[in-house]
């Protein structure tokens, strides 16, 4: 994992070989980009973006992954990744890509910036029912399905039933990523 520091015209680059590390790195030091390599001996995938975006002031993370599959990049972007670099890419990609993410903006191969807008966050959220939409706001909220199923006066396994048709139209496999979907689509 490489995590880089930029002042002023000139940079830092440090190494990071683990993902407890590079934990260790962002609370001591100043860090503007994190460049997370999916292959940590101590997080397996995507989890180590999960943990690295959980924590409070996260800088940009770019995943450098050597897949450049539609459904690795759409999942790292859903899994809250600033960026996407497949390590395939050639100079000049790589150049706009690093350039683009030390400016504080989002990039992702071209497959991924022609998504239509269906797959935005947004557009996804959209598709959901008020009742839906209500659930996903208590699950927000850190509520339990015991506790939704009381708010909402229904049953626990409504709110499950709900939770199930949630995930399917948001394309999330957990809470979590339901979550993450919601947050890209609320925060404007």
């Amino acid at each position: 994992m490489t995590l880089a520091t930029v002042q002023s015209g000139t940079s830092s680059i440090l190494k990071a070989s683990s993902l407890k590390a590079a934990q260790e790195c962002l609370q001591s030091e100043m860090v503007d980009l994190v460049l997370l390599d999916l292959n940590l001996d101590d997080t397996d995938g995507l989890d180590g973006l999960i943990k690295l975006k959980s924590a409070a002031n996260c800088p940009p993370v770019f995943i450098v992954s050597a897949s450049d599959a539609t459904d690795a990049i759409r999942q790292a972007r859903l899994l809250g990744a600033d960026g996407y670099i497949p390590k395939s890419l050639g100079m000049e990609q790589l150049s706009l890509a690093l350039a683009t993410a030390l400016k504080g903006e989002n990039w992702f191969p071209e497959v991924q910036a022609e998504q239509d807008d269906e797959e935005s966050p947004a557009a996804r959220l959209s598709s959901l029912t008020p009742a839906q939409r209500k659930v996903l706001a208590y699950l927000a909220d850190g509520l339990l399905n015991k506790q939704i199923a009381y708010e909402m006066g229904i049953s626990e396994a409504t709110v499950k039933a709900h939770l199930t048709t949630i995930f399917r139209k948001l394309h999330a496999n957990n809470r979590t990523q339901a979550l993450l979907v919601y947050k890209d689509a609320t925060v404007i």
